[in-house]
């Protein structure tokens, strides 16, 4: 009970992510000293991506890949099912999508899923952790080219069109530092893996510089003129109707197609989230700064939603008693 408590509360990497977007609001960048923090968020974001590259085990992506029917209703979760919801929900009334709000549902639900959640929950359901490892990485691989093209076809109304500055501003700050930190992996995969815990919180540093940057050009746009206390409280009970339908329609999937109880998990846990790690700098370099504090609520939303009510799951399913059928 202790242990799902403390994964039920917000953890401290979210409180500090709001707590910049509080500061953010307070004493936003602006004049030169804006211009100067969106080149280090520049900077940061190919950090970010370099050391995913390098962390990444390409083993383990090789590896898993041999559970292929897996693999394809992971990513027909994260990257099909996940946007044809989220242009639904866009669409819908005013009273139940708040418009401000729309083009941020429809970004979270292109976006990849995580890999560090859902590779810890399947392992606490005690599910298939290593094709969870493999789905989770290979989605995050593919995320950084799928997703620049999700976002193109669907955002395009909102000023998300893909256009030739945006391609090259995903190569240059996405790509080639991940396929960098792939190459370079052989030589520094070591020394990152012995560091993890200290690069992590390079890593998140980088996340919290690129959010007080968004949201600080979005305040000075006139973000909190546009977005109530009343829009945020209806954007909560939409990114929970979001997480209730995929979770569903995962589960019933993995059981309609004859999964295992093990893959079962896998796949409920790897095809329900969304990556607040990637979705940051990717937005950032999609959109104006202006547009991506706004894009980023509903995301900083899902993401503590989506912990609280897999940390759950994850109990439940660890206490299960498995039948051979089940366990595979």
């Amino acid at each position: 009970m202790k242990a799902l408590l403390a994964r039920l509360k917000p953890d401290l990497y979210l409180t500090l992510i709001v707590f910049m977007v509080v500061l953010a609001s307070i004493a936003p960048a602006r004049g030169e000293a804006a211009v100067l923090l969106q080149w280090a968020t520049r900077i940061a974001i190919g950090f970010v991506f370099f050391f995913h590259g390098a962390r990444l085990a390409s083993e383990e992506v090789r590896r898993g890949l041999t559970h292929w029917r897996l693999h394809l209703l992971v990513l027909a979760s994260t990257f099909a099912l996940f946007p044809l919801l989220g242009l639904a929900l866009a669409a819908a009334p005013a009273w139940l999508t708040p418009p401000a709000l729309a083009p941020g549902v429809i970004l979270l639900c292109c976006l990849p899923s995580t890999v560090q959640s859902s590779i810890a929950f399947t392992s606490i359901a005690r599910g298939d952790v290593a094709a969870a490892v493999a789905a989770a990485t290979a989605s995050n691989i593919l995320g950084v080219l799928i997703t620049p093209l999700l976002v193109g076809l669907t955002l395009h109304a909102y000023g998300g069109a893909l256009t030739w500055t945006s391609i090259q501003a995903v190569v240059l700050q996405l790509l080639v530092p991940f396929i960098a930190g792939q190459a370079l992996r052989r030589w520094i995969g070591g020394w990152v893996k012995a560091r993890a815990k200290v690069l992590s919180w390079t890593d998140r540093g980088s996340i919290l510089l690129v959010v007080y940057s968004a949201f600080s050009a979005a305040v000075v746009g006139g973000l909190w003129d546009k977005v109530s206390a009343a829009d945020l409280a209806r954007l909560l009970a939409l990114c929970c109707l979001l997480l209730g339908l995929v979770l569903t329609a995962t589960t019933i999937a993995a059981r309609t197609l004859g999964f295992n109880k093990a893959d079962e998990i896998a796949i409920v846990f790897c095809g329900s989230k969304k990556s607040l790690a990637s979705g940051v700098p990717m937005a950032s370099v999609l959109f104006p700064a202006a547009m991506v504090g706004p894009l980023l609520l509903p995301l900083m939303l899902f993401h503590q939603i989506q912990l609280m009510v897999c940390a759950v799951m994850a109990q439940a399913y660890a206490k299960r008693r498995d039948t051979p059928a089940q366990s595979g």
